[in-house]
Formats: structure tokens, sequence, C-alpha cells
């Protein structure tokens, strides 16, 4: 074999060498949870207050919840929440389908409590994608709660 035959064999196999050996680039960093970017358990309870109060003042809603024991109510969507958006909480209540039964609650009840926490989240300036998000996650609930 010439001196450039041999040359050119040893550059071919000294890079392939090389790339076997280079150094594979770290995985991304996971992602924050939705509990995280939220802000964790204080900025979720400071929604939920905040919604509460909305869902008070809320003529079409607020009368499913006159006989509600308030700060019971505000621990359970806490937990329920900072469950849902992946914190590290666990909700302990009764189940939805429990809670909602005989309730006769409509598509336009729920719709309406949606717009209540939707304002409160606007009210924190949670971004529209953390938003979707947590509607999502919650929206699951749905089944449970409307017509039951």
């Amino acid at each position: 074999m010439k001196l450039m035959g041999m040359i050119s064999v040893f550059v071919v196999a000294g890079a392939v060498a090389l790339g076997a050996c280079a150094p594979t680039p770290p995985p991304p960093p996971p992602q924050a949870s939705l509990y995280q970017r939220l802000g964790g358990q204080p900025a979720i309870t400071a929604v939920v207050d905040d919604f509460v109060a909305n869902v008070a003042a809320d003529n079409r809603i607020n009368h499913f919840f006159a006989h509600t024991n308030i700060s019971h109510l505000k621990q359970e969507l806490v937990a329920q929440i900072c469950q849902a958006t992946g914190g590290p909480c666990t909700y302990t209540g009764r189940p939805m389908r429990v809670v909602h039964a005989g309730m006769h609650i409509t598509d336009a009840d729920f719709n309406a409590l949606v717009g209540d926490l939707q304002r409160s989240l606007n009210k924190f300036n949670v971004p529209a994608q953390e938003q979707q998000e947590l509607l999502g996650a919650l929206g699951q609930l749905k089944p449970d709660i409307v017509g039951v």
C-alpha cells in the first residue's frame, strides 16, 4: 500500500475511534413540574383563596356552597390541585362523584366555576401554558361532577 493510502486508513480509523470515544452530550434537564412552575403550595394556596372568594361572590353557583365548611374546602382544593400538578400532596378527600351526587350540576355551572378559577389565575399572572395544563388536569374531573 502506498504511503498516502496508509495515512488515509489511519486518519479514517482515528476519526472513527475518536467519534466512538467522544462524550455523549448530557440529557436535557428535566422540565419542572406544573406544581413547581405554578410556584408550589404557597402560590396554589393564594390562588385557591382568591378562587373561593370569586365563587362566593358568583350568584350563578354560590348556592352550591351555602352549607360548606369553607376552610375544609380550601384545604381539600389545595391538596387536590397540588397532587394533580405533580406536587408532594395527596388528596384524601371523598371521590368527586360522591361529593357531587344529587347536586344536579350542569355544564353551565361547571363553566362558571372554571371562569372563576381563570379569573384568579389571571389575577396572579399565571402564564397561559400553565393555565391550560391546570385546567386540563382538573377538567378530567368533570364527568364526576356534572350531572351526577
